[in-house]
């Protein structure tokens, strides 16, 4: 028979589970609103200044900016969360009700835990799903100054590829199944020494296996600077659909399965992939944060209320909570620069602070 002497009564798992829950929604739509509310003011702007462009354009934004918003802030959510959901029950001699009736601060603490692990699962889902699209999508459109950018289920901007000498420049690239279309791109002819002899500009251009079918455009040539319209036709016959999903591999962009894709189609390609790799598998520890959170706030919980050092206790566990983040976005930009290998960078900052948090409650408990 399964042991579940971990958690308290079903009823009390139940309570605590449903202040917590509520908690974490309430705290993440108060941050989520506001933040975006000043996030739009800061962009609104730039977003109008674009000929065309109105109201639709910034619900545009705010649909593509508050997923990011929401994954950005749920992990802090959960520890704002925690200390909202102690302190009272802490002041109000709840906890001490509960340690009297036998429990031990983990099956307090065991409720919230396992709400916060499934907080970590829907966060992974939710940022595999809706995030890496919306900021795929968001940071195309940035590229472009929030002008049209193509349609596609991956759209990128500003990608440059080159062709021999020459180099290959795309606005935005929308990139679906084996489709890849280009909008407004730039193809820079060059000398043996790298000077610029030509440029050729085209509103669009698609592969025509081999090279990139562009429409009708114009000629430049430098030497004589004549510029003269071109009929559509193939161009850069070397460039293939593989070196333009490499050319800019963003990372956020990427789900899981995709960003595998990407690292080992660079690592055939010879190129370094270290800081990809970094981030891969911190898209698995990120989420966990969350989980780690109640941990964290925990120092809330325990410790009488009378003692006067609650709210201290208070603020020491939410600086132990942003400690986590500062630690771990630390770790991942090491990581990127090549002080840690990828799976260290990424994982160590959950694992010390599981340890630290583990600790904190035990000496606490005492």
């Amino acid at each position: 028979m399964i042991d579940f002497d971990l958690f308290p009564s079903r009823t009390l798992a139940l309570y605590l589970s449903r202040l917590f829950i509520t908690r974490i929604i309430g705290t993440l739509i108060m941050l989520v609103v506001v933040l975006q509310l000043l996030d739009l003011l800061g962009e609104s702007g730039h977003i109008l200044s674009h000929k065309g462009n109105g109201e639709a354009q910034l619900w545009t934004y705010v649909s593509l900016r508050a997923p990011q918003l929401v994954a950005r802030f749920l992990p802090y959510s959960v520890l704002l969360a925690t200390l909202f959901t102690f302190f009272p029950l802490n002041q109000n001699s709840e906890i001490i009700a509960m340690r009297a009736a036998g429990l031990s601060a983990h099956q307090i603490l065991a409720p919230m835990l396992a709400t916060a692990m499934v907080v970590s699962g829907v966060s992974f889902v939710f940022n595999e799903a809706v995030v890496t699209h919306s900021t795929a999508r968001l940071k195309a459109w940035e590229g472009v100054d929030y002008g049209p950018i193509a349609e596609g289920s991956s759209t990128r901007a500003n990608v440059y590829v080159s062709d021999g000498p020459n180099v290959f420049y795309a606005e935005s690239v929308a990139q679906e199944c084996h489709q890849v279309e280009m909008k407004n791109i730039t193809w820079y002819g060059r000398n043996a020494d790298g000077i610029i002899t030509s440029t050729i500009t085209s509103p669009s251009a698609s592969y025509a296996n081999p090279g990139w079918r562009i429409a009708p455009g114009k000629r430049f040539d430098v030497a004589t600077t004549v510029e003269s319209n071109i009929p559509s036709q193939v161009i850069a016959p070397d460039v293939t659909p593989e070196q333009v999903e490499i050319a800019h591999v963003d990372a956020d962009g990427l789900s899981l399965f995709r960003l595998t894709h990407a690292i080992n189609a660079m690592q055939a390609s010879g190129r370094p992939t270290a800081e990809l790799e970094g981030k891969w598998w911190h898209k698995i520890s990120g989420p966990l944060a969350a989980m780690l959170m109640p941990l964290l706030g925990a120092m809330a919980a325990f410790g009488l209320a009378r003692s006067g050092a609650l709210l201290i206790r208070a603020v020491m566990g939410m600086a132990l909570g942003f400690a986590y983040f500062v630690i771990d976005n630390a770790a991942l930009a090491v990581g990127n620069f090549g002080g840690y290998p990828p799976l260290i960078a990424a994982w160590a900052p959950f694992f010390l602070f599981l340890f630290v948090g583990e600790t904190v409650l035990l000496k606490t408990e005492e």
